[in-house]
């Protein structure tokens, strides 16, 4: 969850990340309660074919406390990081330390429009992974989407070449 300056009060952006592609997906929210943030994330996965969901790993969180809901509604395993992991959330911490590029925390979140936040993070699933094969977020995700699903020894890095 990327959170903002206290002055703008509860607004926040609640950040998903497909493991495996590293696709971003980015939802605005005007508070912090557990209720519309849930409801807003199973919205967000309902579209989605069975197999492109089958789990879900939160931060410790109040406003995920609603979780049973969301496991109900989408039919995603859930699962919670333990205290003081931050290595168990290390996808999502990199994915909202590249949202920080363009959302600060000096950024009025209420400002912010979704079509805005959307361009940003069709931005950033546009752009080209060392980690995946130099391909982007939004073409693994869609070829894993389409069964053509792309293994780690497939998205290793590219052999170097004799010059360095």
């Amino acid at each position: 969850m990327v959170l903002f300056r206290q002055k703008y009060g509860p607004a926040n952006v609640t950040t998903i990340i497909e493991r495996t592609s590293r696709f971003l997906v980015a939802l605005k929210n005007a508070e912090k309660r557990t209720k519309p943030i849930m409801a807003q994330i199973a919205q967000a996965l309902t579209p989605l074919l069975r197999h492109a969901c089958r789990s879900i790993t939160f931060h410790r969180g109040s406003e995920f406390i609603d979780w049973p809901h969301l496991q109900a509604k989408v039919g995603t395993q859930t699962w919670f990081c333990e205290a003081q992991s931050p290595w168990q959330k290390g996808a999502v911490e990199n994915a909202s330390k590249r949202l920080r590029r363009w959302l600060c925390r000096d950024t009025d979140p209420n400002s912010l429009s979704q079509e805005e936040l959307r361009a940003l993070i069709a931005a950033l699933n546009a752009t080209p992974r060392n980690c995946l094969g130099f391909r982007t977020p939004a073409e693994v995700f869609k070829a894993n989407l389409l069964g053509r699903g792309y293994r780690r020894e497939k998205l290793s890095r590219q052999p170097k070449s004799h010059w360095g």
